[in-house]
């Protein structure tokens, strides 16, 4: 494969986009951002292959969304500290980080469990965290969450544009976890700030996407890296539950379900020096059956 270098001042130079050529390779930082992990069989897909997948990409930073680890809805302290020693160093959340009340008190003492930088001011934890990986530099992690068809908190836009400029006065290097419903609010999210950060990854849907790109400013993105958890399931739900919900159109106690266990991540390569972000790619593992073997 060609080393990555730094590209000239041409107009393909000057919108960030990176071209293999004769010269001074890239320093690059490699970045792993795993999707929701959902009950027993996220954490155990942690646990189990996280190591490998961070030897296989020479990983230097791993992000991972832990907000439905405990039973589907929320992260306790045990599990918390069971991801970093695991060797995730940040962990992002959403609208379910508040599930379990438990979780708050530590969520003063630990600036790198995340909830949403735009809950209103004064909720319990951080937003963002600046990580200090020593001789590698330094990350900016924000944790944003989208308004359209969830609750209307403070607006993400803004919220960004506050923490960025923070951020970019000590690191280039920034990694954005939008958690939203909407997938026009996440791709808006992506353009909005295109060049401004190394990359923007969506969560929250449980069903990773196929568009992941570098937009034209140098920010990688997808609108959602997808659920790490049981596929034999609704999103994580237990099939069972969630069906009746559909089809009766009344509640059904929420369960996570147990059985294949896949997981769903993307790995970001970001040149130290700019902030831009050089190669994504996307991480399904073990993949779906796509064939049926029909000899009898």
């Amino acid at each position: 494969m060609p080393e990555r270098v730094r590209p000239d001042s041409s107009i393909f130079g000057l919108l960030g986009l990176y071209f293999p050529k004769k010269g001074m390779p890239l320093e690059t930082l490699n970045v792993l951002f795993v999707g929701d992990i959902v009950g027993n069989p996220g954490t155990g897909m942690i646990t189990n292959f996280l190591k490998s997948f961070v030897e296989k990409h020479k990983v230097d930073f791993v992000i991972a969304n832990g907000e439905n680890a405990a039973d589907g809805k929320g992260i306790t302290e045990k599990l918390a500290q069971k991801f970093f020693g695991a060797g995730i160093h940040v962990i992002t959340s959403g609208n379910h980080i508040w599930d379990k009340f438990q979780i708050h008190e530590y969520m003063m003492q630990e600036k790198n469990l995340l909830r949403p930088l735009n809950f209103p001011k004064g909720s319990f934890g951080s937003g963002y965290v600046i990580y200090d990986l020593g001789q590698k530099g330094k990350v900016g992690v924000i944790n944003l969450q989208g308004r359209t068809f969830m609750y209307p908190i403070d607006d993400p836009f803004r919220t960004a544009d506050w923490a960025v400029e923070k951020i970019k006065a000590e690191t280039n290097l920034i990694i954005i976890d939008m958690h939203a419903e909407a997938t026009a609010e996440k791709v808006a999210m992506g353009w909005y700030l295109d060049g401004k950060v190394s990359a923007v990854i969506g969560t929250h849907s449980h069903i990773q996407t196929a568009d992941e790109r570098i937009l034209p400013g140098g920010t990688a993105y997808i609108t959602d890296v997808g659920m790490t958890g049981p596929y034999d399931s609704v999103i994580g739900m237990k099939k069972e539950n969630a069906l009746k919900r559909f089809v009766y159109a009344t509640p059904s106690r929420y369960e996570a379900a147990e059985s294949d266990a896949k997981l769903a991540a993307v790995v970001l390569s970001i040149d130290k020096e700019t902030g831009k972000s050089v190669s994504i790619e996307r991480i399904f593992y073990p993949p779906f059956e796509q064939t049926i073997n029909t000899k009898s």
